[in-house]
């Protein structure tokens, strides 16, 4: 399910006086996850009004795929205050030793988490060769690009190629966080390729966007519902008590997992939510 792009102003709707608002919703981000019943995927929504004299504040980004990177503010920091700079396409052992300096690790402490897709392999290769963790998910990047910037988490970098529209999503996220993302476009084959330099992205096909190059605007307010392992276990316990059937009864948990997965959509654990303003 791709995310869903709008714009909206709230004066044509009889409020005079409140400002444009664009709108980026990703209804769930790890659709295999959710079919599965597996935990770690979310849904969320992102709002931005335009700051003078720019018309898109949520970029929709024309292809598929975008390459991207991901880290906080630590790195940031650093980077600041060192002078040095992270590049999408620098050497990935020169970079991971810039951001193990800045979070104060050693390069084999600095966790890279990515998609586990073969599109990656020259990648992970190149990550373990310089001896980093490599943590490698199925699904879900608009929240594994955004952990680097958690202040709880112990992810320090994300790269690899995703989505397009999750992109936008988790820049808009990072940008409330303190973080920041490049990313470029990442045309699957050369039919996608010529298709976007003919629709007029050929300049850029090599632009590096960055987070505030994805969403560009005021007052960016990121929120998202993620589904946990309790959320699965609280969902069963109570389609059990519901039905009155013992927990063990196979037929009964066969038509409890089918009632799940046909609207696993609806049961976003509301008691683990998180919102980033």
């Amino acid at each position: 399910m791709r995310p869903a792009f709008s714009k909206a102003n709230n004066s044509a709707r009889g409020v005079p006086g409140s400002p444009e608002f664009h709108i980026a919703i990703d209804p769930i981000d790890g659709t295999t996850n959710i079919s599965k019943g597996a935990p770690n995927s979310i849904s969320c929504i992102a709002a931005a009004s335009p700051e003078k004299g720019v018309k898109v504040a949520l970029r929709d980004v024309p292809s598929f795929y975008m390459s991207k990177l991901a880290y906080g503010p630590r790195v940031i920091d650093y980077m600041k205050k060192r002078g040095d700079s992270l590049h999408l396409e620098m050497p990935i052992a020169e970079m991971l030793a810039i951001v193990a300096h800045a979070v104060n690790k050693r390069v084999q402490d600095v966790a890279v988490m990515m998609l586990d897709r073969p599109r990656h392999k020259e990648i992970v290769e190149q990550i373990r060769a310089a001896g980093a963790s490599l943590r490698m998910i199925g699904d879900g990047d608009i929240a594994a690009a955004i952990a680097p910037s958690l202040p709880e988490s112990d992810v320090d970098l994300y790269m690899g190629i995703g989505g397009s529209p999750e992109a936008v999503l988790a820049a808009a996220a990072i940008k409330c966080l303190g973080g920041d993302m490049q990313c470029r476009m990442w045309p699957r084959d050369e039919k996608e390729r010529k298709s976007l330099i003919d629709g007029g992205y050929e300049q850029d096909l090599d632009r590096v966007f960055s987070a505030d190059d994805l969403a560009n605007g005021q007052n960016i307010i990121f929120c998202a519902t993620g589904i946990s392992d309790s959320a699965l276990s609280a969902r069963r316990a109570r389609s059990r008590r519901r039905h009155g059937r013992h927990p063990l009864d196979p037929h009964a948990r066969q038509e409890q997992d089918r009632a799940f997965h046909s609207s696993a959509a609806q049961f976003a654990d509301k008691d683990d939510p998180a919102s980033v303003r």
